[in-house]
């Protein structure tokens, strides 16, 4: 079953994972854990802002043809 989180969530967790690896004094194992957990977390977000940015860019587009055709 796949991970359902917001980006906020995911981006609160992936923040607060960096802090934990960048503190040191994580033993090997659980910073390998945790650099695993933290790519997780980067690439839903990183989904995230895809899909907003092609909305982004739909929105635009439509608007510009919208713009052209009342010139």
């Amino acid at each position: 079953m796949a991970e359902e989180l917001t980006y906020e969530e995911a981006r609160e967790e992936l923040v607060a994972v960096v802090r934990k690896l960048e503190s040191g004094g994580v033993p090997l194992a659980d910073s390998m854990a945790l650099w695993e957990r933290g790519e997780a977390l980067a690439k839903i977000c990183q989904g995230y802002l895809d899909g907003a940015k092609a909305q982004v860019a739909k929105a635009r587009a439509e608007s510009a043809d919208d713009d052209g055709g009342a010139k």
